[in-house]
């Protein structure tokens, strides 16, 4: 396969991976804000999303230091991404507060 077309392939694996990651510990914190046992949530969401995460840089990257540097670059995206999606719900919410608290 084309060196080009592998390591966009290992950065739409790295995006992925970025997602499943941040976006899991999204959850995680939305999900601990409710519970009882926080911690319990906050760690066993830490282990899974690590141990998922490492496992698939180790799988994409073999044992080249380029397609490891494309997946991790794929995983900053990602990272902004969802900084991106979870501001805009935010904003969302806090929009449609207001125009509750507006209404007659």
């Amino acid at each position: 396969m084309n060196d080009a077309v592998t390591l966009f392939w290992v950065s739409v694996a790295g995006i992925a991976l970025g997602l499943m990651f941040y976006g899991g510990l999204w959850w995680t914190i939305q999900q601990s804000l409710s519970s009882r046992q926080p911690a319990l949530w906050i760690f066993a969401s830490l282990l899974v999303r690590m141990g998922f995460v490492l496992a698939g840089f180790y799988f994409v990257a073999g044992n080249h230091w380029e397609r490891l540097l494309m997946c991790f670059m794929g995983f900053i995206v990602a990272r902004g991404g969802v900084s991106w999606a979870t501001r805009l719900r935010k904003e969302h919410a806090v929009d449609t507060t207001q125009k509750a608290i507006r209404a007659p």
